[in-house]
């Protein structure tokens, strides 16, 4: 449920920087309320005022816009991959200040994974930004992840089970950690900060090493009572003469995952190792081979999407995949795919507003999707330091 504070925030953050009075017209609240809560909201270095921003132009007092505050705090944020961590810190604009790639030394023990992420972003901010105060960390990764536990329960291309991600990084860093899929994460990203602002509903397919979706109704995100909505990757929309893991043939993860297509280029001779961001990077560099596997990709993907949205009818398609990010070819190839095999039009397929900052946002939403939602619940963490 909605609190005058989080109306206020929601809106300057829309339409910032903006008038107080503007700010009652468009959120319905009584000037008092809107007054109140502006107050509140300085107070805890969230909004500030901006006397310069907007002219004045008019009779009487002028009206001294208020902006979202991004000079005084951040949010951290450790997004959990197959290969490596993507450190980050962001402003509350969601805005990407730094972030640094930790590649996993052992993959297979979570508590050394999050141990050394968490201590290298101690190092992170202490280097880049010290005079920004920590509001929060938080974790975003595949799989199955409970947010109310603080647990990835199951990340099946890195083999944890329940990896209790919560407790060892609030111990490690001081702050207070929240945790929740990238998909659910961008998602909401999506609507506070990307194309997919002011939707209501939205269809979030994400597909890396862990193929995954997540749904948003009502203006709200789809968990389910386990925490395991959004769950497609043994979907059988895949290749039928691929056996997943699984024992299945034709899942979807086992098909279009990033290993898997990685490993098709490898056996065509178009890269060198099974690592998607070589055929990314030689689609880049103008490898035409590698641009035409990268496009068949996006179809596959396309194809999956569309059953997809049929299924749920949302306002917007997000896609969250390297090929669609980076090269337009793809993203064609996927909006036309999905245009003509479902009901969607063109204008509501749409590729990751965040480019290759996309896995920092995510974790970083984490934390930002709960202090959009209750701005003054925010507690001060005792951020250890380095």
């Amino acid at each position: 449920m909605s609190t005058p504070a989080s109306a206020v925030l929601g809106t300057v953050l829309r339409d910032g920087p903006v008038p107080r009075g503007a700010i009652a017209r468009t959120s319905g609240l009584s000037p008092a309320a809107v007054t109140r809560a502006c107050a509140a909201l300085t107070e805890r270095g969230l909004l500030v005022e901006v006397p310069q921003a907007v002219p004045y132009q008019g009779v009487g007092r002028p009206q001294v816009p208020v902006d979202v505050d991004t000079g005084r705090h951040v949010v951290a944020g450790i997004h959990v991959a197959h290969l490596f961590c993507t450190l980050a810190l962001l402003d509350l604009r969601g805005r990407v200040l730094v972030r640094r790639v930790v590649p996993h030394g052992n993959p297979d023990d979570p508590h050394e994974v999050l141990t050394t992420a968490g201590d290298e972003l101690l190092r992170l901010h202490a280097e880049q930004v010290p005079g920004h105060i920590p509001l929060g960390l938080g974790v975003a990764a595949g799989g199955w992840v409970d947010p109310g536990s603080g647990v990835i329960v199951r990340h099946a291309s890195l083999g944890w089970r329940d990896a209790e991600v919560r407790s060892l990084l609030t111990a490690r860093t001081g702050l207070p950690v929240r945790v929740d899929s990238h998909a659910r994460a961008l998602a909401r990203a999506e609507q506070l900060f990307g194309a997919a602002s002011g939707r209501e509903s939205l269809l979030h397919l994400f597909v890396g090493n862990v193929v995954d979706a997540a749904i948003v109704t009502a203006g709200a995100t789809h968990r389910g009572p386990r925490s395991a909505a959004g769950d497609v990757a043994h979907l059988a929309l895949g290749d039928p003469a691929i056996r997943c893991e699984c024992g299945k043939r034709g899942c979807l993860e086992a098909t279009a995952c990033d290993l898997a297509w990685a490993r098709r280029a490898v056996t065509a001779g178009v890269i060198e190792r099974p690592y998607i961001f070589d055929l990314v990077d030689a689609a880049v560099a103008g490898s035409a081979p590698a641009l035409a596997f990268l496009v068949e990709r996006a179809r596959v993907v396309g194809r999956a999407a569309a059953v997809l949205f049929d299924f749920l009818d949302p306002e917007v398609l997000v896609v969250t995949e390297l090929g669609t990010n980076r090269l337009p070819e793809c993203a064609a190839a996927l909006r036309d795919e999905v245009t003509a095999m479902s009901r969607a039009s063109g204008d509501v397929v749409l590729a990751s507003s965040f480019g290759e900052d996309v896995l920092a946002v995510a974790a970083g939403a984490v934390q930002l999707d709960a202090l959009y939602a209750d701005p003054l619940n925010t507690r001060n963490p005792v951020w250890q330091g380095v």
